[in-house]
Formats: structure tokens, sequence, C-alpha cells
């Protein structure tokens, strides 16, 4: 084993390939309650839908589908570029990995610009829960439940994003600082499971939100 392959080590382990292997099982544990904590939301959600439809549905239509399908583009292309510094991380490419890293970062913050002035929008319309909701039409109070998840939803995603973007730019850090090479990318690898994570939820939280009932 080489010397560079062991700098990395910590004591409690025995070998770089079994710190990997926790390392990459701890994160994957982690994402497994965060797909509960998630996944708690979406069921409440498709509960509501179904107990509420009409309400829900015309709630739904307040939602600009353009801007949340630019949304998923960017976060489309966010995974890809994520994948990529991985890839550049496992062949010792430091400035291939530095660049991709900020290309993820500036489509991660491209993701909250839009989403930040899809909430001011809301704000302006009066469609946040609350004492100053304002929504015409006999299901106001169902519509109410609806943007009371929808701003849940999102907002725990967005909160998500933020994260990831603030563990995109330590890694950003460190590779500048040459902490990574092909024997050690185990932090970019984490990095990019949870950023992947992120990007997938909202694959679901997209057609559930903007596009379910839009046909009526």
């Amino acid at each position: 084993m080489t010397t560079e392959s062991t700098a990395h080590v910590a004591h409690h382990f025995d070998t770089a390939e079994q710190q990997q292997k926790a390392a990459t099982f701890g994160m994957w544990v982690f994402l497994i309650t965060e797909i509960m904590m998630f996944g708690g939301l979406f069921t409440a959600y498709i509960v509501y839908r179904w107990m509420y439809p009409d309400a829900f549905a015309e709630a739904s239509h307040h939602l600009d589908t353009q801007l949340g399908a630019l949304n998923t583009a960017v976060l489309l292309a966010s995974s890809l570029t994520m994948a990529l510094a991985v890839r550049a991380s496992q062949l010792g490419e430091k400035k291939q990995l530095i660049r991709r890293l900020l290309l993820t970062i500036a489509l991660g913050s491209v993701f909250l610009g839009v989403k930040a002035y899809e909430y001011a929008h809301k704000f302006e319309e009066g469609l946040v829960p609350g004492a100053f909701f304002r929504f015409d039409g006999p299901h106001a109070h169902h519509a109410e439940l609806f943007f009371s998840l929808y701003f849940g939803m999102t907002g725990l995603h967005a909160v998500h994003m933020i994260i990831g973007v603030g563990i995109l730019g330590t890694l950003t850090w460190m590779a500048a600082r040459n902490r990574f090479s092909p024997a050690y990318y185990t932090p970019v690898e984490i990095g990019g499971l949870y950023w992947h994570f992120v990007d997938l939820v909202w694959i679901y939280l997209f057609p559930l939100l903007y596009l379910l009932g839009r046909h009526g």
C-alpha cells in the first residue's frame, strides 16, 4: 500500500478501502433518514390531494410551470457536472475538478435564485398561508393547505440545496489545496451522493406540485 493512499486514513481504520466503505455506508444511512423525512411530506401531500382533488388542482394552477421546468433542467445539468467532478477527482485532474465543482455551485445558485423569485411572487399574490392568505373561490381553505405543503416541501428542499452549495464550496477549497488525489477522493464522492439525492427529490416535487391536475 502506498504512502499516498494511507495518508488520509484515520487511526480507527485499518485501510483506506475500509475507511471509504464506512464513509459511503454512513452517507447512505443518512440519506435513508432523509428519505423518511421527505417521505412523510410526500405521503401527506398525496393523501390530501386525494381528499381535495379540485382544490389542489385549482391551487396548482397558480404555480409557474415554466419556472419549475427551468429549475428541473438546471438541477439535471448540475447532476451531470457533479458526476464529472467526481470523475475528475478519481483521475487526479485538479483544474477540471475545481471548474466542475464551481459550475455545480453556479447551477445550484441559479436554482435558488429562481425559487426565491417564485416565493416573492407568491408573497405578492397573497398565497402565503397565514392571516393574509387570499384565494378566491369556494376552495380557499383547502387551497391554503396546498400552499402550506408547497412551501413546506420546497422550502425544506431549498434548505438542503443551500447546505449542498456549502458542501461543494468546502470541497472546492479542499481541492484548491491539493487535498484530493486518485488515491483519496472520498469526500468528493460523498458530496456527490448528497447532491444527487437533493436533485432526485426535486424530480418528484416538480410533477407532484406543478403538473398533477394541470390538464383540467
